[in-house]
């Protein structure tokens, strides 16, 4: 039996209510956020909007992953609320906690009242303190809920985000049963250090986040750095392209190539063949390991340079 978000989805289909135009105003709107997106991961947001569930994003560091939330917070003019996972993450970090000191001046305040009295003013609104999660359903303009890295949190904090990403709800012992004002946008991200349950994935729509092609490198540079001009910006994204071909422990990221871009610029670099030697030394901008410094001599460099037009 089709649960009724999909036959939502399949009665917009087949009325044709999914057209080209709305995965390219969405690539617009977040390129005018600073995001240059493929049509494939458009496709995602549009699907991800019109169902209501979370975006799963997986991919290599570095390849932007995490600017999809900022893009879209962007685009969409509302907050971004970020959760940024790690071992050891727990419940109190990531939802609500209670402000101890308060409630013991509080109870230190009303000794000698009645228990009972005490124990349901301390244990009310305004005593809790909140975290991302709650945050992110309690808002009255649905935010951007960032949940970045999910594959560093361990598995029973993965278990625990079954219940707000299902059900867009949480409980509090205390407070009973929270529902979500208005349905966040939900991206997580993880970098695949660790598989992911079954059980996280169907709840999520998912998309593979690669490293750009030359072209898309080259438009994310243009976008981003003030200067870089369409012929330097292409001739970056070659390069960058021919190093990550190396055998690097590091392979370059986006955020990488941003910022080589940006030292370039305002080293007043306009053709990278004019300035071998600057091209060189600034691959420190790139190049993140002694070993992957080592690896790209200036001998390589100057191999690389001579494939870039």
């Amino acid at each position: 039996m089709l649960r009724n978000t999909d036959r939502r989805l399949l009665d917009q289909i087949e009325k044709n209510a999914l057209p080209m135009k709305t995965r390219e105003q969405i690539a617009q709107a977040l390129a005018a956020s600073g995001y240059i997106a493929d049509a494939e991961l458009a496709t995602a947001i549009s699907l991800m909007q019109l169902l209501k569930r979370p975006l799963l994003l997986e991919g290599e560091a570095g390849v932007g992953k995490t600017e999809v939330a900022k893009a879209l917070a962007a685009a969409h003019a509302t907050e971004l609320i970020r959760l940024q996972c790690y071992e050891g993450l727990d419940q109190s970090a990531a939802l609500y906690e209670w402000n101890y000191q308060r409630q013991l001046l509080s109870i230190q305040a009303h000794r000698g009242e009645d228990a009972d009295a005490i124990e349901h003013q301390i244990f009310s609104e305004k005593y809790l303190l909140e975290r991302p999660l709650l945050a992110a359903i309690r808002r009255e303009r649905a935010p951007v809920l960032l949940i970045d890295e999910i594959d560093r949190a361990d598995d029973e904090f993965e278990a625990f985000l079954l219940e707000l990403l299902s059900d867009f709800q949480v409980s509090i012992p205390e407070l009973g049963t929270i529902k979500a004002v208005t349905i966040p946008h939900v991206v997580l991200t993880s970098n695949g250090t660790r598989e992911l349950s079954d059980a996280l994935r169907r709840r999520c729509l998912y998309h593979y986040v690669d490293y750009p092609d030359v072209d898309r490198e080259a438009r994310i540079i243009m976008a981003r750095i003030d200067g870089a001009g369409a012929s330097l910006s292409l001739q970056i994204a070659r390069l960058v392209e021919g190093i990550r071909k190396e055998e690097l422990r590091k392979v370059p990221g986006v955020a990488e190539t941003l910022d080589w871009a940006a030292a370039l610029v305002g080293l007043g670099v306009n053709d990278l063949h004019e300035a071998p030697d600057v091209v060189h030394e600034t691959l420190m901008c790139l190049l993140k390991t002694h070993e992957d410094k080592s690896r790209v001599s200036r001998e390589v460099t100057e191999r690389l340079l001579g494939k870039v037009a």
